[in-house]
């Protein structure tokens, strides 16, 4: 028997601010510089964890046979992301069902595999940190997505059951946490992950503004 509806999870990254796409431009055009292309299909396995299923450093190395410099990578990747991202802004939808649902006393939570600074900073910069009563990161757990570690903890801090509640996800990685955790999953893809193949889903949603209560 499904409980009442109690609390929403959010993932952060390609969800709330659609902060996922500038990363592989700005790795596409590295990888290009260095005459290497960079499929999307390729990116696409690290989004919504870590470097553990695709590392862009050293599967470059692997493509030039070489070592390259990390460190310039890294502070190249980041000004390139940083032209690409712009002035981030809220993807459609968000604001919206977040209002809804502090209205009808749904608990919101957020679960992200990126860092505490990344997540936090982002949030209170957009005006939505206080709209969510749990934050967990990749500094709150030993294991992030595909792990459910996440999404337990997240369950255990609010108080409620995985029937209670929704998780919104933007990648088949974190749609595998959130079904290993029990929680019903909608999936929302943004344009890395539009052509990733998703399972065992409860709903798909084009946007956030998609959702009604």
């Amino acid at each position: 028997m499904v409980q009442k509806l109690k609390a929403f999870i959010f993932d952060f990254d390609g969800l709330i601010v659609d902060t996922e796409t500038p990363w592989y431009y700005a790795f596409r055009d590295i990888y290009e510089e260095h005459g290497v292309e960079l499929g999307l299909e390729l990116w696409s396995k690290n989004v919504g964890t870590s470097f553990e299923e695709f590392h862009p450093y050293r599967y470059l190395e692997q493509m030039l046979q070489k070592e390259i410099n990390h460190e310039q990578v890294r502070l190249l990747s980041e000004q390139k992301y940083e032209a690409y991202l712009g002035q981030a802004s809220i993807l459609p939808g968000v604001l919206e069902l977040l209002d809804a649902a502090r209205e009808k006393g749904i608990r919101l939570a957020v679960a992200s595999s990126s860092t505490r600074d990344w997540v936090h900073g982002y949030l209170q910069k957009l005006g939505l940190f206080d709209y969510f009563e749990v934050i967990h990161t990749s500094d709150d757990v030993k294991r992030v997505k595909p792990d459910p570690e996440l999404y337990l903890l997240t369950l255990q801090k609010l108080g409620v059951e995985a029937d209670e509640a929704i998780v919104f996800e933007d990648s088949p990685n974190g749609l595998k946490a959130a079904n290993a955790a029990g929680i019903r999953c909608y999936i929302v893809p943004n344009e890395v992950t539009r052509g990733l193949e998703f399972t065992m889903h409860e709903r798909r949603l084009s946007s956030l503004a998609e959702m009604k209560i």
